[in-house]
């Protein structure tokens, strides 16, 4: 169904470079924010100053991850030690929180400027959920997702929406780990083994991977197949909208999939709005 195995009955998506056009937008964002703290380090130590990859650093520590999570992996690779900091931080503060929020500050008003634009493939992929009733939830890492659904006008094409905040509010490990699609697929009342999980970055197919996802679909806007493969994805395609042309007719089998069914574990169905009652498994 869909261009996926007959047992998929649940689709979990990622928000950015899966649905909407934002990846770019955060991996600006996250150039630039870094780039001006290693210069300004730089001038400090008087040291070399070696800027920030998008093609090799982004994919390799921030993509797909938690704000936090990215920072430290980053800075881990560049060893370099920062204090952990808060909450109150404000952006210009040298400690994770303040990088942190001085990211978030750049994309959000990337995204204020330019406006969010949808994939049309995902839209088709989408709608073509919605025709049928299937179970369908946003799984994504940003604190932004609602704002960018919104702004994208995918709001009312999904049910679910397991976002930063909520990993947050319930204490959800971040990509990799597979929390936050477990819950996605909790919130859906569907078994993992049921559910397919649809990713553009590396943390994201291993976290379907780790979470026994009965299907990982990359998604290769970056020309990096083999790395998705190699890191969990079943199937890898270029647009959503392949999957549809592909599977007209008849489910198809990636490689790696396979084992029986599970049965399906019911838990609390979502409130309207894609949102879901914390507690028991429904989070948001």
């Amino acid at each position: 169904m869909f261009g996926l195995p007959e047992r998929i009955r649940a689709y979990l998506f990622d928000l950015d470079g899966v649905l909407t056009q934002t990846a770019t937008v955060h991996a600006a964002a996250w150039k630039e924010m870094f780039d001006t703290f290693l210069r300004r380090r730089s001038e400090r130590d008087r040291g070399p100053c070696v800027p920030f990859s998008v093609g090799d650093d982004y994919p390799s520590y921030v993509d797909g991850k938690p704000r936090a999570d990215g920072i430290r992996s980053f800075l881990a690779a560049r060893h370099i030690e920062l204090p952990e900091g808060g909450p109150e931080d404000p952006s210009s503060a040298d400690t994770v929180y303040g990088l942190g929020k001085r990211k978030n500050e750049l994309v959000t008003a990337m995204i204020r400027d330019d406006g969010v634009a949808a994939y049309p493939g995902s839209v088709r992929y989408l709608r073509a959920l919605v025709a049928v009733g299937a179970a369908r939830a946003v799984v994504s890492s940003s604190t932004n997702c609602a704002a960018i659904l919104t702004a994208a006008g995918l709001d009312s094409l999904v049910v679910v929406r397991i976002d930063g905040i909520v990993a947050e509010r319930e204490q959800l490990a971040g990509k990799p780990a597979p929390d936050t699609f477990l819950a996605g697929a909790r919130a859906l009342g569907v078994a993992p083994s049921r559910a397919a999980v649809f990713e553009d970055a590396i943390a994201g197919v291993e976290a379907g991977r780790a979470g026994g996802f009965g299907c990982v679909v990359g998604i290769d806007r970056a020309g990096h197949a083999d790395a998705l493969r190699a890191h969990g994805a079943d199937v890898v395609v270029a647009d959503l909208a392949d999957l549809l042309d592909a599977g007209r007719g008849a489910g198809v089998r990636g490689d790696g999939v396979g084992g029986d069914v599970d049965s399906e574990h019911r838990q609390p169905s979502a409130e309207p709005g894609g949102q879901s009652r914390p507690g028991g498994g429904s989070d948001v």
